[in-house]
């Protein structure tokens, strides 16, 4: 055991700088390892290790310690318990400026570690597999959390590497200065490593509450975005998130803090209608501006502009379908910030490449969070996330007239665009077209005539049109605008004590009306 006992002063001088003489190597991904350990021996590091980093160091022809020599005990449990000994944190531990310590160190023969590497059992990766619930237990690492939260802690006379993503800063580190760390880079790399371990526990905590059987929440996300700056100039921005998992950009500047705001709608939007027929989708201002569902998505393009070529102006566009030739080109006519799809031909991106600034997206099929979660007041509001969608099983007709089967598909193409609008909303189509939509106003009254002006100023016939509304009609006065404005089917949640009111009305003047018994409020 005294052979693998060092000097325990490595104080380089007088300074705050430590010179790594010893290293406890402990990792589970072994990529970026091996010139680390090339470059610790030769600069004549005595390194322990165990398990499977050991036979990794011992295949490089490098003199590697087995902690089992340090702790005269054997890894035992299937692995379960390899470095969890006095011997072992003791000399991570240990206070090198602490008389008593430096004792102790000397009496039971512990040797000083000035350097802890770890990567940890890869647990998201595996619950993300669809593993098994004994495979995911077995990926909760114990020995390496241990160890990352004693060595930092203990920054001062240790440096703690924590994630492969870490392993080349720290070869740079000890490559251009023989191996003397100072403590400003040590205590950075203890931030690494307690930012490494509360995303770690965090994501096993959500593991288990996954049902939320706690009330408690957690959030970690460890990859992060300064954004130019946040909804206005004067306001400071951050993105936490993994985009890249989500997206591939293909083209254009940097998006905004609005931007994404925009692309978070247009992808919960058009996600309603994922496997439909071509389907384009114009959002500004987190909106629909224009939607459409055509035979193909050039016409369904053109469409979609048509509903308010004024607000598309810089607006986010996403289709369902990959953007094709002819409707690049028609794209290209137009100012608009962001483009989304799920691909792109090679034609329509030589030609939406044009604008040096425009935003392409190819879209993953990735599954989005089932919570939504917003800052109130001095906390934080929790809800699940709103996945139901009107299907025409799910309607209740409560009038003597029944929508035909034209009717009945605008109904349900209406209530999908309604579902993702600021309340209060009242949603036009006709024909798969959103006509117009009155969005976020305090009264549903005032929705709805915004909604008609605006459809007529730009030159629809509602005439046989739809009317979708996330909410009920307290009374009948938007039922009789409707009608008035040439609206012949409502598709509306019901609830309220004064539903037949509305009801009657449309009995009277010929007006079909379906109920879904849910309420689509967004705010």
């Amino acid at each position: 055991m005294r052979k693998h006992l060092k000097k325990i002063n490595n104080t380089t001088g007088m300074s705050n700088e430590k010179t790594i003489k010893s290293a406890l190597i402990s990792v589970f991904s072994k990529n970026g390892l091996e010139p680390i350990v090339k470059e610790l021996n030769k600069q004549g590091v005595t390194i322990y290790s165990t398990g499977g980093t050991q036979n990794f160091i011992n295949d490089l022809g490098i003199d590697v310690v087995p902690v089992e020599d340090v702790t005269s005990y054997p890894s035992i449990l299937g692995g379960r318990v390899k470095t969890l000994h006095p011997k072992v944190f003791g000399g991570i531990l240990n206070r090198q400026n602490h008389d008593g310590d430096v004792a102790e160190l000397l009496e039971y023969e512990i040797p000083q570690i000035d350097v802890v590497i770890v990567d940890l059992y890869p647990f998201e990766k595996t619950v993300a597999s669809g593993a098994s619930t004994q495979d995911i237990i077995e990926k909760i690492d114990i020995g390496g959390i241990s160890l990352i939260r004693a060595a930092a802690k203990n920054y001062s006379d240790v440096i703690c590497v924590s994630s492969v993503e870490d392993y080349a800063e720290f070869l740079e580190l000890i490559s251009e200065n023989n191996g003397v760390i100072s403590e400003e880079n040590r205590k950075r790399f203890a931030g690494k490593a307690f930012n490494v371990s509360s995303h770690y526990d965090t994501a096993i905590f959500n593991y288990f509450n996954k049902n939320h059987d706690e009330a408690a929440l957690k959030i970690s996300e460890t990859k992060g975005k300064v954004l130019r700056y946040g909804e206005n100039p004067h306001q400071r921005g951050f993105f936490f998130g993994n985009f890249d998992e989500l997206f591939t950009k293909l083209h254009g500047k940097e998006l905004s803090y609005n931007n994404l705001l925009d692309v978070d709608a247009a992808v919960n939007l058009m996600n309603e209608f994922k496997n439909d027929a071509p389907t384009f989708a114009i959002l500004k201002h987190n909106n629909a501006c224009g939607l459409a569902q055509r035979d193909t998505l050039h016409q369904a393009y053109i469409d979609a502009l048509a509903g308010d070529p004024v607000s598309a102006f810089g607006g986010v566009l996403i289709s369902n379908k990959e953007i094709d030739l002819a409707t690049a080109e028609e794209i290209h006519k137009l100012f608009c910030e962001v483009v989304i799809a799920p691909s792109f031909s090679a034609e329509s991106l030589e030609i939406l490449k044009g604008k040096k600034n425009r935003i392409l997206l190819k879209i993953h099929d990735v599954e989005l969070p089932n919570m939504n979660v917003r800052s109130c007041l001095n906390g934080i509001l929790l809800q699940d996330k709103n996945n139901v969608t009107d299907t025409l099983e799910g309607l209740k007709n409560v009038t003597n007239n029944s929508p035909s089967q034209y009717e009945l598909e605008d109904l349900i193409f209406a209530s999908k665009i309604c579902k993702h609008t600021k309340s209060n909303t009242i949603v036009l189509a006709k024909n798969k077209q959103l006509c117009a939509s009155g969005t976020g106003q305090t009264s549903r009254v005032d929705a709805l005539e915004q909604a008609i002006h605006k459809s007529q100023s730009f030159k629809f016939d509602l005439k046989g049109a739809v009317m979708a509304s996330d909410a009920f009609f307290p009374f009948p006065d938007c039922v009789e605008i409707a009608k008035n404005a040439g609206i012949s089917a409502v598709i509306q949640p019901g609830g309220s004590i004064k539903d037949q009111l509305s009801i009657d009305f449309c009995n009277e003047n010929n007006v079909s009306m379906v109920m879904t018994g849910t309420r689509h409020f967004k705010h």
